[in-house]
């Protein structure tokens, strides 16, 4: 490192809300919400409402791996939250998800409804709902709930450590890249190392740990996200990269990825999903 800064911490610190960065207009280190707005009500049991982001696409993924299998109750209707217009401060999504964050889910089936919000949450009450993905024998439930609950913890190192100081911050600031970007790689070769041996990350069964897995790690290997892909180098994780695709090419996951989408080619769009026409 070759960066020196004059900056010193406050001994109490305070909001700057001109600190700069990609979201620095909806950053704010308070809870609750900002608005009055309530939710729209689709027709089915299980209402979405979400973006996709990564954490966003692991439900979607798994809300049509479901409906792959036959599994007709696992019909959703799918609401976009637009995170950098701040509809996630919204006292209607707020009441579903306290934190703020997508994606939120309501289960209408239930009395009274079901509120489960953290995208791995989502995903273990569904697997569980529904008998799939999720498996039963003891030593191989630990072992995917391990995998997911690694990928719940690691991933903030990639989106909001990474992510943040190498494409959103102000300004470049070489010890933090450089911290970041060794974390990251050191999670790509622990899935690697993983995977050089198994199909998926739980041996030859596809689960939720793989799902979540591969909307972050998929993602940054296939997609370049961050437009990081060549300075993290990541070609060089070649299991990786096999387990990713695999999974890509699975009808459901493609359909999931299309969901709360509103970027990119209009083929690729299905901003709200209420129903499988919404695919045609």
């Amino acid at each position: 490192m070759t960066e020196t800064s004059s900056y010193e911490p406050p001994t109490v610190w305070k909001w700057d809300r001109e600190s700069g960065g990609r979201f620095a207009n909806i950053n704010r280190p308070i809870a609750g919400a900002t608005h009055e707005k309530d939710l729209p009500v689709g027709e089915h049991d299980l209402q979405l409402h979400s973006l996709a982001t990564p954490n966003g696409v692991k439900v979607t993924v798994m809300l049509e791996e479901l409906l792959e299998l036959g599994i007709s109750e696992a019909e959703y209707d799918a609401y976009l939250i637009n995170i950098g217009e701040g509809q996630q401060f919204g006292s209607g999504f707020v009441t579903i998800n306290p934190n703020s964050k997508i994606p939120a889910l309501l289960d209408r089936g239930t009395t009274p409804p079901t509120r489960v919000f953290e995208s791995g949450a989502i995903l273990v009450y569904l697997a569980e709902k529904f008998g799939a993905f999720l498996p039963t024998d003891p030593s191989a439930r630990a072992e995917c709930m391990s995998w997911l609950f690694w990928q719940m913890g690691s991933a903030p190192y990639l989106g909001g450590g990474f992510g943040h100081f190498y494409a959103y911050a102000p300004e470049k600031i070489e010890y933090c890249i450089d911290r970041y970007a060794m974390e990251v790689k050191r999670q790509l070769d622990v899935l690697d190392q993983r995977l050089e041996g198994n199909r998926f990350l739980c041996g030859e069964q596809y689960t939720i740990a793989d799902m979540a897995n591969y909307a972050w790690y998929g993602a940054l290997v296939l997609h370049n996200i961050y437009d990081s892909a060549v300075f993290l180098d990541v070609a060089s994780y070649t299991h990786v990269a096999r387990w990713a695709t695999e999974i890509e090419a699975r009808p459901a996951v493609q359909r999931g990825r299309r969901v709360n989408r509103p970027w990119g080619a209009e083929e690729t769009r299905v901003v709200e999903r209420h129903s499988s026409s919404d695919f045609e």
